[in-house]
């Protein structure tokens, strides 16, 4: 058991049709029920009543958890906003395939039964910590809870990249460019790659070539201790993103320093999922 939950925090996709019927059924189921609730203040004007509207970066320090409606794209965005707080996301799913946003709509109300009754359990992920240092001076970090990808333009040639873990060199890649992954998004883009599909609690990173020039460079598995650094040698065009959502571009000859945040993303686990139920569940597996 946890503690009950008193106030809700609701974050939703943005431009989804979906939002003012279900935001007119939950909040005054929510406050029927005691809950105080807070939710973006983009979502005003919808034809909806009751809750407090504030800035979405405000939710998880206003809330005692926060709910996230739409796809794992809208959960990796409210990640970045509870990154370095302890407040704990539940993701309901409002996209089609959703690792991380497990809840179905039509079982949202149970879900936030659970949570108003304390009756939920929670997992923490770990977050990536990825820094940027051009002429050796930093210029730039981000977190990631699924991963940084180094890739190149449409039209631009492979690029090459040395990387070294805890400093000693594994290889010197070329290709279309490099993922570093946690085992939460080794599901996600890595996975696409060819990269192994990785225990979300185990305490690893994912270092996964994309389309590499060699066929012989193959993922590797580090522990999460260590630390990856990311030389880029050759290339043009060059960009590194982040959970497939904020980055920069890069130049040849920037540098990357990647290893595990000192802080964690936690999420709600509703009752009766487990981590291999989504995979049969998402991956059609028998």
């Amino acid at each position: 058991m946890n503690p009950p939950v008193a106030r809700v925090g609701l974050l939703f996709k943005k431009h989804d049709p979906r939002v003012p019927s279900i935001l007119t059924e939950l909040i005054p189921w929510l406050e029927a029920r005691g809950a105080e609730v807070f939710l973006d203040e983009a979502l005003a004007g919808q034809g909806f009543r009751g809750g407090v509207p504030v800035l979405a970066a405000e939710l998880p320090a206003r809330s005692d958890a926060v709910a996230v409606f739409g796809g794992d794209g809208t959960l990796l965005y409210a990640a970045r906003l509870a990154a370095g707080s302890a407040t704990p996301i539940l993701g309901i799913n409002l996209g089609s395939l959703g690792f991380l946003t497990e809840v179905k709509v039509g079982e949202m109300l149970p879900a936030f039964e659970a949570l108003l009754s304390g009756n939920y359990y929670l997992e923490d992920r770990m977050l990536l910590r990825v820094e940027v240092f051009r002429d050796s001076q930093f210029v730039e970090h981000y977190m990631a809870l699924n991963d940084a990808v180094i890739n190149k333009g449409a039209l631009a040639r492979i690029i090459e990249v040395e990387v070294r873990v805890d400093a000693q060199l594994v290889s010197t890649f070329k290709g279309d460019g490099l993922i570093i992954s946690t085992p939460t998004g080794s599901t996600a883009y890595s996975l696409s790659a060819g990269g192994p599909i990785v225990y979300p609690t185990l305490e690893a990173f994912i270092i996964t070539p994309i389309c590499p020039h060699k066929l012989t460079n193959r993922p590797v598995v580090v522990h999460d201790a260590a630390k990856i650094n990311v030389s880029l040698l050759h290339g043009t065009d060059m960009m590194l993103t982040v959970d497939g959502q904020v980055g920069m571009p890069l130049r040849a000859r920037d540098s990357l320093r990647l290893q595990k945040a000192s802080s964690a993303v936690r999420l709600v686990l509703p009752g009766g999922n487990t981590f291999f139920k989504v995979l049969r569940e998402k991956l059609k597996w028998g």
